[in-house]
C-alpha cells in the first residue's frame, strides 16, 4: 500500500507541475491599461491642474503630470518616470493634459507591465523550487522505504543463506510482515524449520544406528571369540601340521571378522570430519558482528575487544559463537555475560550464562559427538553442536573451554593470535 502511495504522490506532483507550466505558457498578463481610469486621470488633472498641490488620485494607476516646460508638477509617488524620455523607454502611456481644449502638460502614467512579469517570473520560480524540495522528499521518503523493506531484509536472507550453508539451523530468521518479502522470509524460516528437523532426525537415526552397531558387534565378538578359542585349543592339541594349519586359518579369519565389525563401529564417527576450516588472519573488530549475529535474543552486552590480529576462519567461528549462543538460549534461558582478555598470546571470548552448569563428571563429556548434558530432558538436540565447535576451533589452532563458573556454565572461545601483527590498543 505504501508504495502505491509513493507512486500516485511522485505522478501527482508531476502532473500538477506540467498543469503549472501550460498555465504560465497560455496565460498572458494584461498589460494595457484601464481606458476608464486613464479619461478620468485626463479629466481630473484638467480640473485641477491650476492647482496640482491639493489635485487627489481617484484612481489605482500611478502617474506623472508635467507642464509644457517639462516640469514635474505633480506625481502620485516617487520612483516614476518624470520625462519624456524615460517614459518612452519605459512604455509608460502618454496623454495631453488639456484645459479648455488646449494642451497645457503631459500626463504620464506609469506602465506595470513590467512589475506583473516580475511577479509572474516570482511565481514561477516559488512554484519550480517548491516542486523540486517536494520531489527530493519523495524520492529521499522512498529511498528509505525500499533500503528498509527490499535491501535491508535481502541483507539479512544473505546471513541467514550463510549460517544454513555452513549447517547451522537453530537461528530464526527475523521476519517483517510489513515489508515487501514478509511471506518470502516466513517461506525461508519454514524451510529452516523442516531442515532442523530433518537434521534432528537424521541424527537420531544416527544415534540409533550407533546404538545397533555397538549390539552387533557384541553380539558378533561374542561367537567369534568362542571360535578363535576353539581353534587355538584344537590347534594346540592336534599333533597334525594339516590340521594346525587350518586351525591356524581359522584364526585369522576369526581376526578379520573382529577387526571388521570394528571398522563398522567407527565408520559413522568419520563423516564430520569432511567439513573443512580455513584459517586466515582477521581482526578481532570483525568479532563484534559475528557475536551480535549470534546474540540475536540480545541477552548479552558486549564487552569491548582488545584490537588484535587473531587466526579464524569467520564462517566457522560465525558457527561456533551460534551454538555457544543456542546452547545458552535452550538449556540456561537467562542473560548471558561476555567477557573479552587478552592472555599469553590467546584472545579469549568468554560467555557465562546463570543456569547454575552442569554436573562436574559431564564436563568433559560436553564435547564428545552425540553426548548431553542431564539438563536436556524435553530439549531439541542432537549432542552434535559443540563436538563440531570443538573440532573446529582445533582446526583455527584455538580451543573451546568448558567449564563451570559462578553463576553457571562458562563456555570460552580461546583464538590464537597472530603475534608479528599484534597493535597496540
Amino acid at each position: 500500500m505504501r508504495r502505491y502511495l509513493f507512486l500516485s504522490s511522485v505522478v501527482a506532483l508531476f502532473v500538477a507541475e506540467i498543469i503549472a507550466l501550460i498555465v504560465f505558457a497560455c496565460v498572458t498578463t494584461e498589460t494595457r491599461q484601464d481606458a476608464v481610469a486613464v479619461n478620468e486621470v485626463a479629466q481630473t488633472v484638467a480640473v485641477d491642474f491650476a492647482d496640482m498641490r491639493n489635485h487627489k488620485n481617484k484612481t489605482s494607476l500611478d502617474y506623472t503630470v508635467i507642464d509644457a516646460d517639462g516640469n514635474v508638477i505633480y506625481r502620485t509617488r516617487s520612483g516614476l518616470s518624470e520625462t519624456l524620455t524615460e517614459a518612452i523607454a519605459h512604455r509608460d502611456t502618454i496623454i495631453d493634459a488639456e484645459v479648455n481644449g488646449e494642451t497645457v502638460g503631459k500626463i504620464i502614467i506609469y506602465n506595470t507591465s513590467s512589475s506583473a512579469a516580475v511577479a509572474r517570473r516570482r511565481a514561477v520560480i516559488i512554484f519550480i523550487a517548491a516542486a523540486v524540495v517536494a520531489q527530493l522528499g519523495l524520492c529521499a521518503a522512498y529511498f528509505y522505504y525500499v533500503r528498509r523493506t527490499i535491501v535491508k531484509p535481502f541483507y539479512g536472507l544473505k546471513g541467514f543463506a550463510e549460517r544454513v550453508a555452513g549447517g547451522n539451523l537453530d537461528i530464526p530468521l527475523e521476519m517483517d510482515r510489513q515489508n515487501v518479502f514478509g511471506a518470502f522470509t516466513e517461506s525461508f524460516d519454514l524451510m529452516r524449520s523442516e531442515l532442523k528437523k530433518a537434521r534432528i532426525a537424521e541424527a537420531r537415526a544416527n544415534a540409533s544406528k550407533k546404538e545397533l552397531v555397538a549390539k552387533l558387534s557384541h553380539d558378533i565378538k561374542t561367537p567369534i571369540a568362542s571360535i578363535k578359542a576353539v581353534a587355538e585349543v584344537g590347534a594346540a592339541q592336534s599333533s597334525d601340521d594339516r590340521d594346525c594349519e587350518r586351525y591356524a586359518r581359522i584364526t585369522e579369519k576369526a581376526d578379520l571378522v573382529n577387526a571388521l565389525v570394528s571398522n563398522l563401529f567407527t565408520a559413522t564417527l568419520e563423516e564430520l570430519d569432511k567439513l573443512t576450516v580455513s584459517p586466515a588472519d582477521i581482526d578481532s573488530a570483525d568479532l563484534v558482528a559475528l557475536i551480535q549475529n549470534a546474540d540475536y535474543k540480545r541477552r548479552a552486552t558486549l564487552p569491548e575487544i582488545p584490537s588484535v590480529m587473531v587466526v579464524a576462519d569467520k564462517l566457522r567461528l560465525q558457527q561456533v559463537f551460534d551454538n555457544v549462543f543456542a546452547n545458552s538460549y535452550k538449556y540456561a534461558d537467562t542473560p548471558v555475560s561476555l567477557t573479552a582478555e587478552l592472555r599469553d598470546g590467546r584472545l579469549n571470548i568468554a560467555a557465562e550464562d546463570e543456569g547454575g552448569g552442569v554436573a562436574a563428571e559431564e564436563l568433559p563429556r560436553l564435547k564428545e559427538k552425540f553426548m548431553r548434558g542431564g539438563n536436556c530432558a524435553g530439549i531439541d538436540g542432537a549432542g552434535l553442536g559443540l563436538y563440531i565447535s570443538d573440532r573446529f576451533m582445533t582446526e583455527m589452532h584455538g580451543a573451546l573451554i568448558i567449564e563451570n563458573g559462578d553463576r553457571g556454565l562458562r563456555v570460552t572461545v580461546s583464538l590464537a593470535t597472530s603475534g608479528a601483527n599484534l597493535r597496540n590498543n
